[in-house]
């Protein structure tokens, strides 16, 4: 109880504190594109992010007792104060390994009306119960005494470290993310749903990045933010650097006693959201979406057999787009000037999972298995031995 107790302590003290922790940036990892004020997914006004984070107790699995490393992630397009604003909206599968509820609704009728929720693989139903049992309790629908809707749930598998068979979250946590979802500065690494998830050999985890996009005379903001627990360590690369080999034979992840995991080299899953403000129409995020593999892959994602890589991108533009009974007008945003935020997209993507792994940090769950986290001083000897190293000043 004390151990569970203290652990409790310091994932309070180190979200206090995460505002401090570094990120790609500050250990001199070269990235392209210009950034938003904050470089994260609430450059893009509006939009917030909310985390539960689960962490208790260590040692062998017992089955419903633990270690529990997991949690919750919430996004809201436009805020959770702004009830039943749907966006145009869509998605894409690279390998469906996995699981995002709602997506039918959203091919069909081009809108996201609900939050996106992000959790553990076997934690999908009660998010979506506890989202649905929200929208009672706060009127989200405004008064209406007739609606249906298909909240948005997506997983990631953290089984390597935590309990995941014991079912840890619960309603509360759900609310817990809600309550926190807020716009600014926003955690990394092992928070929310990326709590207990590896990367490309290391820790994983929740990441974020933006970028800034200037066509003819405006500016709009592309966000991406990430939930990795995808590939092989011998893939890993950082600014065409390809750091996996380098370090090949370091701080490999591990597992000290039985049931040994049956994880497979590759295995795991990336959930991406994409976010922007650019007035795109539902086939227009599509391929946005289709364009986030091309972030992954520069980073050494291979849509492994064993990966849910699963994407999600919507607009918050034309607010007003959404109505029942009557016609609506809406700005729309040529194909021929769309190239911009392609390229946007990948190196929001790209960065997101950097900065993931950056901020994660070494955890030991179920069993003595353990994820390191990728070590700093030897991520920036090999930038410095390819010539990719740029400081920060």
């Amino acid at each position: 109880m004390k151990k569970a107790l203290f652990i409790s302590m310091v994932l309070i003290l180190a979200q206090c504190a995460f505002a401090q922790q570094p990120r790609a940036r500050d250990l001199g990892v070269p990235f392209d594109g210009k950034t938003g004020p904050l470089n994260t997914i609430t450059d893009i006004a509006g939009v917030e992010v909310g985390y539960s984070t689960i962490i208790s107790g260590e040692g062998g699995n017992l089955v419903g007792k633990g270690p529990v490393r997991t949690g919750v992630t919430a996004i809201f397009p436009r805020g959770k104060a702004k009830k039943m604003s749907p966006v145009y909206a869509n998605w894409y599968s690279l390998n469906g390994n996995g699981e995002m509820t709602g997506t039918t609704w959203v091919t069909e009728s081009g809108f996201l009306e609900t939050p996106i929720m992000i959790t553990n693989t076997n934690s999908v139903g009660v998010v979506r119960d506890a989202v649905l049992k929200w929208y009672v309790a706060t009127d989200w629908y405004n008064g209406e005494d007739w609606w249906y809707t298909y909240p948005v749930v997506a997983e990631t598998y953290d089984g390597f470290l935590n309990d995941i068979y014991g079912f840890h979250v619960e309603e509360k946590h759900v609310l817990e993310a809600i309550t926190n979802a807020s716009n600014g500065k926003i955690a990394e690494g092992n928070v929310g749903g990326g709590t207990g998830m590896m990367c490309l050999g290391f820790k994983g985890g929740t990441g974020t990045s933006s970028r800034i996009v200037t066509v003819n005379d405006s500016t709009y903001t592309v966000g991406a933010i990430v939930q990795a627990n995808f590939g092989s360590k011998k893939n890993l690369t950082i600014a065409g650097v390809p750091v996996g080999m380098e370090l090949k034979d370091t701080l490999n992840s591990v597992f000290n006693a039985p049931p040994q995991s049956k994880r497979k080299e590759g295995d795991g899953s990336i959930i991406v959201i994409v976010a922007t403000d650019a007035p795109f129409l539902p086939h227009q995020l599509k391929r946005i979406a289709q364009r986030i593999p091309l972030g992954i892959g520069l980073v050494g994602g291979r849509g492994s057999n064993g990966s849910g890589d699963i994407f999600f991108a919507f607009s918050t533009a034309n607010e007003g787009a959404f109505n029942r009974d009557n016609t609506t007008v809406v700005e729309t945003f040529p194909n021929d000037l769309m190239t911009p935020f392609f390229e946007a997209t990948v190196q929001a993507v790209e960065e997101a999972i950097i900065n993931a792994m950056v901020a994660a940090k070494t955890m030991e769950g179920i069993n003595g298995n353990k994820a390191y986290a990728l070590p700093h001083d030897l991520l920036i000897e090999v930038l410095k031995k390819y010539n990719r190293f740029e400081k920060l000043n």
